[in-house]
């Protein structure tokens, strides 16, 4: 892959860092990766990839823009109240960088269709706001052996984690199950400061940056917790369950199911 002039402009700072370097970038842009949700989570992964230059980006959302999401969905405006979020996430992403390639899936991501969502990529991000959708993205990307990054948000607090195929437990093997219904709040009942899916969503594009050009090292293995109003992180050693339903010796979850109707928004 050789670079326009144009090119070696844009990403010149990555190329200088020896981490990245010329290699590194053709990696980003030869890569292939989906965002599960256009929110809080979704909008700052989403807008640093695409600055970045990975080639190919998905972006799966059924919502549209409303008003409310503007506190802290930075990559949706005013002028997009309205409009589905995955076409508002797409123009933006397209302005910063009109070299890469966008794919939308609008509408639900469920059992029926996450294999086939998934399977192109190289590397999921999860940004829902709920907990049937990330154990559904979970397991489909466990069965499908797809890496992947959890995020979660709520309050005033945050935390991430990272799955690779056979290097350490999944997301399942910390939460078994999902909590009975309305036992944790949404952040439209509790809340969010909405700074904190901009510092949540951008330590997951930062994790599938490391990911494809293969530098440093991954939250495999760590959740990584935040708290902002103490301004501290906290990381916290995951262990493989080996009784963990989908990824365990003998898993009992051998294909992707819907707990109820999902969404993607936060």
């Amino acid at each position: 892959m050789t670079f326009t002039n144009q090119q070696m402009e844009r990403y010149s700072r990555h190329i200088i860092l020896k981490e990245i370097g010329v290699k590194g970038q053709q990696q980003l842009l030869r890569a292939k990766v989906l965002i599960i949700g256009a929110g809080g989570l979704g909008s700052p992964a989403a807008l640093y990839l695409a600055a970045a230059g990975v080639g190919t980006i998905g972006i799966a959302d059924a919502d549209i823009v409303d008003l409310s999401n503007l506190q802290r969905q930075i990559i949706h405006s005013t002028a997009d109240i309205g409009k589905p979020k995955v076409a508002s996430a797409k123009e933006a992403m397209q302005a910063i960088n009109p070299d890469i390639n966008i794919i939308t899936h609008h509408g639900f991501v469920a059992a029926a269709n996450i294999n086939e969502t998934i399977a192109p990529y190289d590397f999921i991000i999860e940004g829902t706001d709920n907990f049937p959708a990330k154990f559904l993205i979970n397991d489909a990307c466990v069965l499908a052996a797809k890496p992947f990054s959890h995020g979660g948000i709520l309050r005033f607090a945050g935390q991430l984690l990272t799955y690779v195929p056979g290097q350490g437990p999944c997301y399942r093997c910390i939460f078994t199950a999902p909590p009975p219904p309305d036992a944790v709040p949404s952040c439209s009942e509790a809340g969010v400061i909405g700074m904190m899916p901009g510092i949540i969503g951008s330590l997951q594009a930062m994790e599938a940056v490391k990911f494809i050009t293969g530098q440093g090292q991954l939250l495999t293995g760590n959740m990584l917790t935040y708290d902002a109003l103490a301004t501290s992180f906290r990381k916290v050693r995951l262990h493989q369950q080996e009784n963990c339903a989908v990824c365990g010796n003998e898993p009992s979850i051998t294909t992707p199911f819907d707990y109820e109707a999902v969404s993607c928004d936060i």
